[in-house]
Protein backbone atom coordinates (compact mmCIF):
# COMPACT_ATOMS: atom_id res chain seq x y z
CA UNK A 1 0.00 0.00 0.00
CA UNK A 2 1.44 3.55 -1.20
CA UNK A 3 0.62 6.41 0.92
CA UNK A 4 -0.80 9.37 -0.09
CA UNK A 5 1.51 12.78 -0.80
CA UNK A 6 -0.16 15.99 0.82
CA UNK A 7 1.12 18.92 -1.18
CA UNK A 8 0.86 22.05 1.07
CA UNK A 9 2.71 25.29 -0.86
CA UNK A 10 0.66 28.62 -1.57
CA UNK A 11 -0.34 28.54 -5.65
CA UNK A 12 0.37 28.41 -8.05
CA UNK A 13 3.09 26.51 -7.32
CA UNK A 14 0.71 23.85 -5.08
CA UNK A 15 -1.22 22.81 -8.61
CA UNK A 16 2.39 22.97 -10.28
CA UNK A 17 3.81 19.85 -7.91
CA UNK A 18 0.51 18.04 -7.50
CA UNK A 19 0.26 17.98 -11.59
CA UNK A 20 4.05 16.57 -11.26
CA UNK A 21 3.30 14.35 -8.49
CA UNK A 22 1.01 12.78 -10.34
CA UNK A 23 2.60 12.07 -13.40
CA UNK A 24 4.79 10.50 -11.79
CA UNK A 25 2.34 7.81 -10.42
CA UNK A 26 1.89 9.61 -6.76
CA UNK A 27 -1.24 9.68 -5.01
CA UNK A 28 -1.10 13.75 -4.56
CA UNK A 29 -3.53 15.56 -2.64
CA UNK A 30 -3.53 19.24 -2.89
CA UNK A 31 -4.03 21.42 0.60
CA UNK A 32 -2.53 25.04 0.13
CA UNK A 33 -1.78 26.06 3.94
CA UNK A 34 -1.55 29.87 2.80
CA UNK A 35 -3.21 31.93 0.19
CA UNK A 36 -0.68 34.38 -1.16
CA UNK A 37 -1.96 38.39 -1.35
CA UNK A 38 -0.80 41.78 -2.23
CA UNK A 39 0.21 44.08 0.89
CA UNK A 40 0.33 47.73 0.94
CA UNK A 41 3.00 49.36 -0.86
CA UNK A 42 4.55 52.61 -2.01
CA UNK A 43 7.38 51.79 -4.94
CA UNK A 44 10.83 53.41 -4.09
CA UNK A 45 12.97 55.92 -6.47
CA UNK A 46 14.60 53.17 -8.56
CA UNK A 47 17.28 54.83 -8.59
CA UNK A 48 18.43 54.42 -4.86
CA UNK A 49 19.05 51.20 -6.15
CA UNK A 50 21.78 49.09 -7.90
CA UNK A 51 19.91 45.81 -8.31
CA UNK A 52 16.80 43.92 -6.72
CA UNK A 53 17.09 40.80 -4.42
CA UNK A 54 13.97 38.59 -4.87
CA UNK A 55 13.72 35.62 -2.59
CA UNK A 56 10.16 34.47 -3.90
CA UNK A 57 8.04 34.21 -6.71
CA UNK A 58 5.46 35.66 -4.98
CA UNK A 59 7.00 39.25 -5.66
CA UNK A 60 6.39 38.95 -9.47
CA UNK A 61 3.17 36.43 -9.70
CA UNK A 62 1.35 38.10 -6.65
CA UNK A 63 2.13 41.59 -7.16
CA UNK A 64 1.01 44.10 -9.90
CA UNK A 65 0.88 47.71 -8.77
CA UNK A 66 4.17 49.42 -8.84
CA UNK A 67 6.46 46.68 -10.02
CA UNK A 68 6.78 48.10 -13.55
CA UNK A 69 8.44 51.37 -12.09
CA UNK A 70 11.52 48.91 -10.54
CA UNK A 71 11.78 46.88 -14.12
CA UNK A 72 15.12 48.51 -15.20
CA UNK A 73 16.73 47.03 -12.32
CA UNK A 74 18.58 43.71 -12.61
CA UNK A 75 17.14 41.09 -10.41
CA UNK A 76 19.50 38.83 -8.19
CA UNK A 77 17.10 35.68 -7.71
CA UNK A 78 17.06 32.97 -5.21
CA UNK A 79 16.78 30.38 -7.38
CA UNK A 80 15.15 28.97 -10.45
CA UNK A 81 11.28 29.45 -10.02
CA UNK A 82 11.79 33.40 -8.74
CA UNK A 83 13.87 33.76 -12.10
CA UNK A 84 11.26 32.50 -14.31
CA UNK A 85 8.65 34.68 -12.55
CA UNK A 86 10.90 37.73 -12.87
CA UNK A 87 11.46 36.85 -16.56
CA UNK A 88 7.65 36.98 -16.99
CA UNK A 89 7.35 39.62 -15.12
CA UNK A 90 9.13 41.20 -17.68
CA UNK A 91 12.74 41.76 -15.58
CA UNK A 92 16.11 40.79 -16.13
CA UNK A 93 17.73 38.24 -14.37
CA UNK A 94 21.58 38.74 -13.97
CA UNK A 95 22.04 35.93 -11.05
CA UNK A 96 20.13 32.77 -10.26
CA UNK A 97 21.25 31.16 -6.26
CA UNK A 98 20.80 27.65 -5.46
CA UNK A 99 17.89 28.54 -3.37
CA UNK A 100 20.30 29.74 -0.33
CA UNK A 101 19.47 33.27 0.28
CA UNK A 102 22.40 34.73 2.34
CA UNK A 103 24.55 32.59 -0.26
CA UNK A 104 23.65 34.53 -3.21
CA UNK A 105 24.10 37.59 -1.38
CA UNK A 106 27.78 36.36 -0.26
CA UNK A 107 28.58 35.69 -3.91
CA UNK A 108 28.19 39.45 -4.69
CA UNK A 109 30.50 42.07 -5.80
CA UNK A 110 30.82 45.41 -3.39
CA UNK A 111 29.87 47.89 -3.83
CA UNK A 112 25.99 47.48 -4.06
CA UNK A 113 22.90 48.57 -3.26
CA UNK A 114 20.33 46.20 -3.46
CA UNK A 115 15.95 46.78 -2.86
CA UNK A 116 14.98 43.24 -1.49
CA UNK A 117 11.34 42.42 -2.40
CA UNK A 118 10.06 39.94 0.60
CA UNK A 119 7.11 38.95 1.88
CA UNK A 120 5.72 40.05 5.50
CA UNK A 121 7.54 36.66 6.77
CA UNK A 122 11.28 36.70 5.72
CA UNK A 123 14.52 34.79 6.77
CA UNK A 124 16.62 37.63 8.18
CA UNK A 125 20.16 37.93 5.91
CA UNK A 126 23.49 39.51 6.95
CA UNK A 127 24.59 41.75 4.80
CA UNK A 128 28.43 41.59 3.85
CA UNK A 129 30.76 44.69 3.76
CA UNK A 130 30.03 47.13 1.01
CA UNK A 131 26.69 45.42 0.50
CA UNK A 132 23.60 47.36 1.29
CA UNK A 133 20.17 45.38 1.41
CA UNK A 134 16.87 47.62 1.90
CA UNK A 135 13.36 45.55 2.30
CA UNK A 136 9.89 45.90 0.59
CA UNK A 137 7.25 44.12 1.76
CA UNK A 138 4.97 43.64 -1.04
CA UNK A 139 2.93 40.47 -0.04
CA UNK A 140 1.89 39.05 2.91
CA UNK A 141 0.60 34.62 3.36
CA UNK A 142 -2.81 34.33 4.79
CA UNK A 143 -3.08 30.97 6.87
CA UNK A 144 -5.57 28.08 5.51
CA UNK A 145 -6.34 25.16 7.43
CA UNK A 146 -5.69 21.56 6.37
CA UNK A 147 -7.94 20.04 4.06
CA UNK A 148 -9.99 17.50 5.08
CA UNK A 149 -9.03 15.23 2.76
CA UNK A 150 -5.70 16.22 3.52
CA UNK A 151 -6.01 15.65 7.02
CA UNK A 152 -7.42 11.89 6.98
CA UNK A 153 -4.57 10.89 4.26
CA UNK A 154 -1.83 11.80 7.29
CA UNK A 155 -4.08 10.44 10.07
CA UNK A 156 -3.37 7.23 8.07
CA UNK A 157 0.20 7.02 7.73
CA UNK A 158 0.61 9.45 4.59
CA UNK A 159 3.68 11.97 3.70
CA UNK A 160 3.71 15.98 3.48
CA UNK A 161 5.70 18.11 1.09
CA UNK A 162 7.56 20.55 2.38
CA UNK A 163 9.07 23.55 -0.05
CA UNK A 164 9.70 26.49 2.99
CA UNK A 165 10.00 26.88 6.83
CA UNK A 166 6.45 29.06 7.14
CA UNK A 167 4.53 26.15 5.72
CA UNK A 168 6.90 23.53 7.65
CA UNK A 169 5.61 25.65 10.97
CA UNK A 170 1.93 25.93 9.62
CA UNK A 171 2.11 22.30 8.80
CA UNK A 172 3.24 21.05 12.26
CA UNK A 173 0.59 23.64 14.00
CA UNK A 174 -2.21 22.38 12.38
CA UNK A 175 -1.39 18.64 12.61
CA UNK A 176 -1.08 19.61 16.38
CA UNK A 177 -4.62 21.34 16.23
CA UNK A 178 -5.83 18.67 14.30
CA UNK A 179 -4.55 15.60 16.96
CA UNK A 180 -3.00 13.79 13.79
CA UNK A 181 -0.54 11.94 15.84
CA UNK A 182 3.37 13.10 14.21
CA UNK A 183 4.81 9.51 14.65
CA UNK A 184 2.01 8.67 11.63
CA UNK A 185 3.83 11.38 9.44
CA UNK A 186 6.55 11.57 6.91
CA UNK A 187 7.61 14.49 6.22
CA UNK A 188 10.20 15.40 3.15
CA UNK A 189 11.96 18.64 2.54
CA UNK A 190 13.76 20.95 0.52
CA UNK A 191 16.26 21.56 2.80
CA UNK A 192 17.74 21.11 6.07
CA UNK A 193 16.32 24.84 7.62
CA UNK A 194 12.93 23.84 6.34
CA UNK A 195 12.76 20.03 7.96
CA UNK A 196 13.81 21.83 10.98
CA UNK A 197 11.63 24.54 11.21
CA UNK A 198 8.53 21.45 11.68
CA UNK A 199 10.00 20.41 15.33
CA UNK A 200 10.62 16.91 16.15
CA UNK A 201 8.64 13.54 16.57
CA UNK A 202 7.60 12.86 13.04
CA UNK A 203 7.50 9.07 11.96
CA UNK A 204 10.49 9.86 9.02
CA UNK A 205 12.16 13.23 7.84
CA UNK A 206 14.21 13.40 4.60
CA UNK A 207 15.83 16.40 2.66
CA UNK A 208 16.04 16.77 -0.83
CA UNK A 209 19.88 16.69 -2.05
CA UNK A 210 18.99 19.49 -4.19
CA UNK A 211 16.22 22.71 -3.48
CA UNK A 212 14.38 21.73 -6.82
CA UNK A 213 10.40 19.87 -7.31
CA UNK A 214 12.13 17.23 -9.02
CA UNK A 215 14.59 16.08 -6.79
CA UNK A 216 11.85 16.48 -3.90
CA UNK A 217 9.23 14.58 -5.40
CA UNK A 218 11.66 11.60 -6.05
CA UNK A 219 12.26 11.43 -1.95
CA UNK A 220 8.84 11.38 -1.61
CA UNK A 221 8.00 8.46 -4.26
CA UNK A 222 10.84 6.79 -2.01
CA UNK A 223 8.95 7.64 1.13
CA UNK A 224 5.58 6.78 -0.48
CA UNK A 225 6.12 3.37 -1.62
Amino acid sequence: MTRPLVIVRPEPGCSATVAAARAAGLEAIASPLFEIEPAGWTPPDPDQFDALLAGSANAFRHVSTGLSRLAALPVYAVGERTSEAAREAGFTVARTGNGDMQALVDALSPPLRLLRLAGEVRTEIASPPGIEVAECVLYRAAPRVLAEEAARALREGGCAALHSGEAARRFAHECDRLDIPRTDVALVALSPRIAGAAGAGWGAVRTAPEVSDAALLVLAAQLCQ
